[in-house]
């Protein structure tokens, strides 16, 4: 057991300040309301908190196109117009709308991101947080799902550097497709994603039966829940999977998706999660005392959202925070009870003790299939992009990172903030 966690925490006021659109149910200003709900609980001093680089685009094409970022930096509203085809191949529209800003946004949430997979790998913190990060629809070569970047891969790909193997984890009541995908063909990486799934949900995909292929088959885990689930369900599928993953599969490092879609009354969601019943996963991955990369995800009612990634800041601190919401500048948002928990909701649960019971038996038989450990002499996939070489053997746990790969972290040590200091609280 670790005596005392250090924590990392990443955020950029700017990645709030942003705006979808009126219809839009991607809100960030949510992002705004967690941190500022985080500062009135005072959990900001038993942090170290960051603002992030804002990614580069060189950094961005570790695993998306070139050209499709390139895209993303040229695009804005003004012009949009005048890229019809491009739009139209990129995804780019209804649903990833072009907005003001767009590529400074992406740029925030997937440098938090990127920050917190190069802090952990220096050793310079146990647990790493970036609640703007989490987008984990986003494609190679496209948008997808509210998601441009894709943070969570390119974490991870920072991750494999100095772990053999990573764990991705995804709670988001959406299918984690973007991050499977990445994965799907190594067994470097093995993704987890408890989601809904049928009656054409978004994004459709994450059925048991997919499973991974070529060296990766049997790495990519999917939990395909229906309607209505609740606290007790979800968290003993969860626990069963998880401690028998982290014991066949032995990760270095666990990304943890917490997407807040997965509660009670969220206005996309449809499962019955409390927050304590969500918050639980985060305990529980926690009690791993692995070096642990924490994102937000979706999360569309923001009052609900701010609460839960609240609660899980606290987890991850071991600070058990009073139900009285403090005095804060969006205090009016968690009218009229102005509690900091939210009970479980009350659709007609549709996933039986039989459905649960063949879900669980088929992924525990298909994790039997997998080696205890893979060595990590493996191919080199997704193809064109770098995961690099790790032999475990030459690696001397001693021996600190050395100065030239240390020159090139990017930090900013200089940009901790704490109370009246924090800028981006105004």
């Amino acid at each position: 057991m670790r005596s005392k966690d250090k924590i990392s925490y990443f955020y950029d006021g700017d990645v709030g300040s942003v705006y979808f659109g009126p219809n839009h149910p991607m809100k960030p200003h949510r992002l705004c309301m967690t941190h500022h709900l985080i500062l009135a609980y005072g959990l900001h001093s038993k942090m170290e908190v960051y603002r992030p680089h804002k990614a580069y685009p060189i950094e961005m094409a570790q695993f998306h196109s070139p050209d499709y970022v390139e895209f993303l930096q040229r695009i804005n509203p003004e012009n949009q117009n005048l890229f019809p085809n491009e739009m139209a191949r990129y995804n780019l529209g209804e649903d990833c709308p072009v907005f003001e800003d767009l590529f400074e946004f992406c740029q925030i949430y997937a440098g938090g991101t990127i920050d917190a997979a190069r802090r952990l790998n220096n050793k310079l913190c146990d647990i790493a947080i970036n609640w703007a990060g989490g987008l984990h629809h986003a494609k190679k070569c496209d948008a997808s799902g509210f998601c441009y970047i894709n943070d969570l891969v390119l974490g991870i790909l920072e991750l494999l550097k100095h772990h053999p193997r990573v764990l991705y984890i995804d709670i988001d009541v959406h299918h984690g497709d973007g991050v499977e995908e990445a994965f799907y063909f190594t067994d470097r990486v093995m993704t987890v994603s408890f989601h809904k799934f049928g009656d054409k949900f978004f994004p459709g995909t994450g059925d048991v039966k997919e499973i991974g292929e070529r060296e990766g088959k049997f790495y990519a885990i999917n939990v395909p829940l229906k309607d209505g689930i609740d606290d007790s369900s979800f968290n003993r599928l969860f626990r069963t999977i998880i401690s028998k993953v982290v014991e066949i599969y032995q990760p270095g490092a666990i990304v943890l998706q917490c997407g807040a879609d997965s509660l009670a009354r969220d206005r996309l969601g449809c499962f019955n999660l409390s927050i304590d019943g969500h918050a639980e996963c985060v305990k529980f991955v926690k009690k791993f005392n692995l070096p642990l990369l924490v994102t937000g995800g979706g999360g569309y009612t923001k009052e609900n959202v701010a609460r839960c990634w609240t609660v899980e800041t606290g987890i991850l601190l071991d600070t058990e925070l009073p139900n009285e919401i403090p005095e804060n500048d969006y205090i009016k948002y968690f009218a009229p009870d102005f509690s900091l928990k939210i009970p479980g909701g009350h659709i007609e649960n549709l996933n039986t003790k039989s459905y649960i019971s063949s879900i669980k038996v088929q992924i525990l038989e298909n994790l039997r299939f997998i080696q205890h450990a893979p060595s990590v002499q493996m191919q080199e996939v997704p193809p064109d992009f770098y995961i690099p070489d790790f032999d475990e053997d030459e690696q001397n746990p001693d021996v600190r990172v050395d100065q030239r790969s240390r020159d090139k972290q990017i930090q900013r040590d200089d940009e901790y903030f704490d109370g009246d200091n924090d800028h981006d609280a105004s």
